[in-house]
């Protein structure tokens, strides 16, 4: 395929993905109105914070589908379209954990709720619990339908109990990384890199690229070898792009990633690159800036200055490669397809690329 034939399939897939949300969410909003409009307004807000994304999971879904030889693009575009639904319900449940009121620069549920109760003339403790709790029952919503979409695909009855069989990995997988990470946030001490390792690719890559993957495999009618072989793949893929996502968090460029490159060292987020700091002679030169609220530009540089110094960043960027030579062994083995091989390889070489 050339690159312009690889950008039209992308655009097809994603739009026939659209295609699911939209019906999805125009027949949630209709059963909504005899509710009352306040319900088909949390429908709206739901929709809005689904809208807009990079479609990515369903990519991974259709990646694996049609190299695979899948052709009921119906079916692969439901089932896409539950892991999207899955991926809005985790980071509005996530959002809600974390006690945030924006994602990307702009209000998520529970800010948009919040701000509407400050208009009406709400106490800002008031406003929050409103916002919050606003986001729950919208992040339950999604949750529950994301199941459904799998039930609505069409396809026959041993399939669809197998791929809610991966629905349910990914999600049980993710609350338990979930929960992981919410014991780190309240731990005082520094996790080990491998404990980070594991909390990452069970709060993100099993749900991201292991299931995903599998699905579309399952759906296309592949062997259990090739099911397994693609969440090998997918796991170590998926831990490589959270490492870098990471890196990026803290060395990246803000109109490039969507997000500040200040926020997680305020957060105090526990990463691979901030575990490896700790463990360097260099850590108390900033183990009193990570998790400040307060934290300006002028001292996160200094943190950047050290994380470089010390050779965290430089560890951190090797352990990725590392992950994601691991999934391009995955690719070599006799019994993938060369079709499968060729549609995954870019993807594996598109997250390494992202290591400056």
């Amino acid at each position: 395929m050339s690159g312009s034939d690889v950008q039209s399939a992308a655009a097809d897939r994603q739009a026939r993905v659209d295609v699911v949300l939209e019906r999805f969410f125009s027949l949630a909003k209709n059963r909504a109105t005899p509710f009352g409009s306040q319900y088909v307004h949390l429908w709206e807000t739901l929709e809005a914070n689904t809208t807009g994304g990079k479609r990515f999971r369903p990519r991974m879904v259709f990646a694996a589908y049609q190299s695979l030889g899948g052709t009921d693009f119906e079916a692969a575009a439901y089932v896409g379209a539950a892991f999207e639904l899955l991926h809005t319900a985790l980071i509005v449940h996530d959002d809600v954990i974390d006690h945030d009121f924006v994602r990307r620069g702009i209000a998520n549920i529970s800010g948009e709720y919040r701000d509407l109760a400050l208009a009406k003339g709400a106490s800002n403790p008031v406003a929050e619990h409103g916002g919050i709790s606003a986001a729950v029952i919208a992040g339950d919503l999604a949750l529950f339908n994301s199941y459904r979409l799998i039930d609505k695909s069409g396809v026959a009855d041993n399939v669809r109990a197998r791929l809610l069989e991966v629905m349910d990995e990914a999600l049980f997988a993710s609350a338990a990384g979930e929960l992981i990470d919410v014991d780190f946030s309240i731990d005082p001490e520094m996790p080990k890199v491998d404990e980070i390792i594991l909390m990452e690719r069970l709060k993100t890559a099993v749900y991201s690229f292991e299931c995903p993957l599998q699905a579309g495999a399952i759906l296309a009618g592949a062997d259990e070898e090739i099911v397994a072989s693609l969440g090998e793949f997918g796991r170590e893929i998926g831990i490589a792009y959270q490492i870098i996502d990471d890196i990026l968090g803290v060395f990246g460029l803000e109109e490039e990633t969507g997000k500040t490159t200040i926020g997680d060292l305020r957060e105090g987020k526990r990463t691979v690159m901030i575990s490896f700091a700790t463990t360097t002679a260099s850590w108390p030169l900033i183990e009193p800036l990570i998790g400040k609220p307060t934290l300006d530009e002028r001292e996160a540089a200094s943190v950047r200055e050290v994380l470089i110094s010390s050779g965290a960043k430089a560890f951190a960027e090797g352990l990725a490669r590392y992950y994601g030579n691991r999934a391009l062994a995955r690719l070599a083995e006799d019994h993938i397809p060369p079709t499968l091989r060729e549609e995954l390889h870019p993807i594996a070489e598109a997250v390494l690329s992202r290591v400056k």
